[in-house]
Parts: C-alpha cells; structure tokens; sequence
C-alpha cells in the first residue's frame, strides 16, 4: 500500500483497499472498505476525474462513523472511479458495469449512489453482482436521490440546530452550495419551513437574490440540463462568491473541503448544516467556531442518503425510510449539540467521539478482521 495509506490505518480501519485498473476500457477506480463491525458496508460510488486515494479513504472513514452514528446494521466503505460522469451515456455504462464486476468479489460492500452515479448507475452495479441500494423503483428500490433523502435529513438537523445557533427557520435565509441532486432537495425542504433560498450555485456559478430566489424554477432549471446562472431572476457571481453571501444558514452540498482556512473568514452565515461529505476542513470549522458559528457536522446532518438505502436494503417502504431518517437525524444532531456545549468542544470532536463509542462496542461484540 502507498505510504499516503499509512496515515488513514488506526484501530478502526481501513479492513479492505481494492485498485482496480482495466485500460483496456480506461477503468481506474479505488475501493476502500474501512470498517463492518455493525455490518456490511454501505457507501457510495463517486464518479469524478480529480478524485484522489485520501479522499476515498476520508470518504469511507466518514460512512463508518455516519452509519455507526445512524445506529444502522452496517459499516462504512467508499468507492471512487475517476471519470468524467458527462461521459457517453453507453460509455459510461460499460465502465460502471466493469467496476462493478471488479468489487464483485468483496462480498462485504454494498455500493449506492453518490456524486456523478445515481439510480440507473445502481441498476446496472445490481445487474453485474446482486449488490446495490438507491436503485430505481422499476426494480424494487427506494430512489434516494429522486426523492431527496438527503436534502429532507439536512433539512431535519437544521431545524434542531438552528435552536442551538438563536435562529427560527421560518424567514430564516439561506445559500446552497451545490445545486444538484442534495441541494436542490434541501432547499424545496427549506422553502416547505418558510425559510428563504437567497443564493446557489453550481459548477459554473452562483445566483444570488437577498429578496429570495424562486425554488421551484431554479429546480426546473436544473432539471433541463442548465445552470443556475441561467435563472433570469438575480445577481450572477462567480467562482466561490456564494461562500461570503450574507445569510443565516449555509448548505456546502458538493465537493470536499469547500470552506477551509483561507476561505473560512468571508462565511456570515451563523448556521452551517454540511450536506456534503467532509465539506468543510476541520481547520475550518475550528475557526468558525472560535467566531460562535456552529457546524453540524457532514456524517451527522447528511445521513439521510444511507439510512433511507439501509431501509431499502432491509425491505422497507419510502414512508418508513423518510420517517426513520427524522427520528434518527433529529435525535444525533441534538446529542451531539448537546456535548459539544456541555463540553465545551466542537460538534466534529463531539460527533467523531459518539460514532467511535458506537462502532468500538460492536467490534467488541463481533470478532472482526
């Protein structure tokens, strides 16, 4: 294993890393599975070309303490394949299919949908090895992404947070980083409480309107294949601007690390819920919290996504998965808020020490190796 391996081993994991590498059909991926104490691994497939080995490893790191902390039958694993996902849709289905056949034989992960696959991506991983969740209710699945889980548990641990941050959601305004299939969802969520969507962005931009931008057309928007910046309503801004629009609640919904150290100072907002795996650098959010705004932390607020896929793994129904991402959502993001202000810590530290508990007692109930 290369020596950037070595700095993610600990006594949690990682069990399982997978280099998968087919030239002949320009497959490159990485699997890690880092820990199944609880069960197997359920973690998502990111499709990108940038994608690197750390950030698989911090990704399936973050899918153990997000399931551990869900309180879910399963451990935490991730996979990366680096790939253009606006590639030729025929092209892309040969390369997902030939992933899938190469995970085949690790018995203990189960792939789902992340940024650059979804459901039909799922269906074909289901097709090849009997193994997938977020898969289309053609097949028997709970489409995860078609009906925002994610964005609905963002939403749930903004309401519980924002008690903490003196905020009501009502009126309240927000900025989505990251209008796609997990920021879209949470602000429909957000518009449904009253609150107030005043900026989004994408890859190519960000619209902005302190009067409040109309949802349901920037979703149409999307759902055509354009930008935001498309909207005719609002201010066009670009690169990063979105990260110092005055609002109340930010939503990072996109890539890693999207406020760090350089950045962190231009955040006004006073509540940030992460919708995005480890959006935010922990540097960052140690600086944010010196200036009172408080970070629900990303395994903790955007869990909605596995839980609903556990429900559906386990033969569950839509309603109870929406219901059993509230209650468990609900319930973690006050305990952890809740420890950090008892403490006098932060919410990661906090969180991380709540799903370590968790995942330790059941390696201690299993013999795990």
């Amino acid at each position: 294993m290369s020596e950037p391996g070595f700095r993610f081993c600990d006594d949690l994991g990682p069990k399982t890393i997978l280099h998968c590498h087919r030239p002949s059909i320009g497959l490159k991926a990485i699997l890690v599975v880092d820990n199944v104490a609880a069960g197997p691994a359920i973690g998502g497939v990111r499709m990108a070309p940038d994608v690197t080995l750390e950030e698989c490893f911090r990704l399936a790191r973050a899918m153990t303490f997000k399931n551990a902390a869900a309180g879910l039958p399963h451990g935490g694993g991730k996979s990366v394949i680096f790939a253009d996902p606006a590639m030729d849709r025929a092209q892309k289905e040969a390369l997902v299919r030939a992933f899938a056949c190469a995970i085949g034989p690790i018995g203990d992960y189960i792939a789902g949908p992340d940024m650059g696959t979804d459901e039909t991506a799922m269906a074909w991983v289901k097709d090849e090895i009997g193994r997938s969740v977020g898969l289309p209710r053609e097949v028997g699945g709970i489409p995860l992404d078609e009906i925002g889980a994610t964005g609905f548990g963002v939403v749930a641990a903004a309401e519980v947070a924002s008690d903490y941050a003196g905020l009501d959601l009502k009126g309240a305004r927000v900025a989505v980083q990251g209008f796609g299939s997990v920021g879209r969802h949470a602000a429909r969520f957000f518009a449904e409480k009253g609150a107030i969507l005043v900026a989004a962005s994408d890859s190519r931009g960000t619209v902005h309107d302190p009067a409040g931008l109309d949802v349901e057309a920037l979703s149409i928007v999307k759902e055509h294949g354009d930008h935001v910046a498309d909207l005719p309503q609002g201010e066009k801004l670009v690169g990063d601007a979105i990260v110092g629009v005055d609002c109340d609640i930010w939503i990072p919904a996109a890539r890693p690390d999207v406020i760090r150290a350089d950045n962190a100072g231009a955040v006004k907002a006073k509540l940030i819920v992460q919708g995005a795996n480890i959006g935010v650098s922990e540097e960052a959010e140690a600086m944010l919290a010196e200036r009172g705004v408080i970070c629900v932390p990303d395994f903790i607020a955007n869990a909605g996504g596995v839980i609903c896929a556990s429900v559906e793994y386990h033969g569950g129904t839509e309603a109870q998965a929406f219901q059993t991402i509230d209650e468990k959502i609900r319930a973690n993001t006050a305990e952890v808020l809740d420890r950090a202000k008892r403490n006098d810590i932060l919410p990661r530290t906090a969180a991380v020490a709540m799903a370590g508990e968790r995942v330790r007692k059941a390696m201690g109930l299993r013999r795990w190796g």
